[in-house]
C-alpha cells in the first residue's frame, strides 16, 4: 500500500516508517523537518501541498502522525495550532475523501483527556481510569483544544465519506525529560508512568500498524502499556501505591533501591487499552513486568531515554 505519513521527522515517524516498510509498504514522508524518511519538506496547513502529494505519490492512505505538541506552546501562537492541528488535518482528511481512501489514521493524545481536575489529582472514588469513553472531555491547553477539534473532524470527514477511521489516543512515549515534572527524573520517571500512563516508541508503532491493517468503522483507542492493576484498586492507588504495587511485584522495591530509584507514592489516574487489544489485536509489548526482568537480569532497559531530545519543529524553530 503507498502511505503518505506526516510528521516522518518526529520520533515516531523514525521508527514507524521502517515497520511499515517491513511489511511491504511504501512510504512518503511528510514534515516541516527534513529527514531520513521525508520525501516532502513542509507542512500539512498548505493545502495544496497535501493534495499534490496524494495524487503526485498515488497515495492509498494517510498516517497523520505530525502536529505541534505540547512543549511547542512555548514557542508558538495558539494560531500555528489551529493551522497545524486543525485545518492541517481537515486538509488531509478532504485529500483522502477525495482521492477515495477507505481508511485514515490519526495519531491523537491522552493529553486532551486531562481537565483541570484530573490534573488536580485523584477524583472521589480515587485514581481516575481513563478509556475511551471518559468525560466530559475539556482541554486545559490548546494543544488538547486543537487535537480534539482534530478528532471531531476525524468523526466528521467518517461519516460523510464512509472511510474507516482510526483516532489513536497514545499515552506517553516520547524519549526527553518531561518539561514539567523533575523529581523523579529520567529512566525513573519513565518506568514509574509504564504503571499508568506511558508506553514505548516501538510499541505505539506496532499500534498504528495493527490499526493500518485492522479497523472498520470509526473508533478512538486509549494506548497506553496495559496497568498491572483493576478498576477496584482504585482508592487504594491514590492513597498508597507502593503498597498496591508490592502485592503485585514484591520485589520491585528492592530492584528499585539497587537503581537509587524511588516507587511512586500515589498513581492519581491510570490509561485503559483493552480496546485496542479487544479490537485491533494490540497490547504493549513492554510493561512494568518486563524493566523489573531488565533490573533482575542485568540486561538493558526495553525503552528509549535521551535527554538531549529535541523535536524536529522546536530545532527548526529556534
Amino acid at each position: 500500500m503507498k502511505i503518505l505519513l506526516t510528521g516522518s521527522s518526529g520520533w515516531l515517524g523514525r521508527h514507524l516508517v521502517p515497520l511499515l516498510q517491513s511489511r511491504g509498504h511504501e512510504v512518503t514522508g511528510l514534515d516541516v523537518a527534513p529527514g531520513e524518511y521525508t520525501r516532502i519538506t513542509g507542512s500539512v496547513a498548505n493545502r495544496d501541498l497535501v493534495f499534490q502529494a496524494v495524487a503526485h505519490y498515488g497515495i492509498e492512505a494517510i498516517i497523520h502522525a505530525g502536529a505541534l505538541h505540547q512543549p511547542d506552546i512555548a514557542r508558538f501562537p495558539r494560531q500555528a495550532f489551529i493551522d497545524v492541528n486543525v485545518s492541517g488535518t481537515l486538509n488531509l482528511l478532504e485529500a483522502a475523501a477525495e482521492a477515495g481512501h477507505s481508511r485514515f489514521l490519526y495519531t491523537s493524545t491522552t493529553s486532551l483527556m486531562v481537565r483541570a481536575d484530573v490534573r488536580a489529582g485523584a477524583g472521589e472514588a480515587g485514581a481516575w481510569w481513563m478509556d475511551e469513553d471518559f468525560g466530559p472531555l475539556e482541554p486545559r491547553n490548546i494543544y488538547g483544544v486543537t487535537k480534539l477539534a482534530a478528532e471531531n473532524l476525524c468523526r466528521l470527514m467518517a461519516r460523510e465519506s464512509g472511510m474507516a477511521v482510526a483516532i489513536l489516543r497514545t499515552g506517553r512515549f516520547f524519549p526527553e525529560d518531561d518539561d514539567i515534572l523533575a523529581v523523579p527524573s529520567g529512566p525513573n520517571l519513565k518506568v514509574n508512568e509504564l504503571l499508568n500512563r506511558r508506553l514505548t516508541v516501538g510499541d505505539a508503532a506496532l499500534a498504528h500498524l495493527a490499526a493500518l491493517e485492522r479497523i472498520e468503522g470509526c473508533e478512538t483507542f486509549v494506548l497506553s502499556a496495559p496497568p498491572p492493576f483493576a478498576r477496584e484498586d482504585a482508592a487504594a492507588l491514590a492513597r498508597d501505591a507502593r503498597a498496591v504495587i508490592a502485592r503485585r511485584f514484591p520485589e520491585a522495591a528492592a530492584l528499585y533501591d539497587r537503581q537509587g530509584w524511588v516507587l511512586p507514592e500515589r498513581i492519581e489516574r491510570v490509561y485503559d487499552p483493552a480496546k485496542a487489544e479487544r479490537l485491533l489485536g494490540w497490547r504493549a509489548q513492554t510493561d512494568f513486568a518486563a524493566v523489573l526482568r531488565a533490573l533482575r537480569e542485568g540486561t538493558d532497559l526495553p525503552f528509549a531515554h535521551d535527554s538531549d531530545w529535541i523535536s524536529p519543529v522546536l530545532m527548526r524553530s529556534s
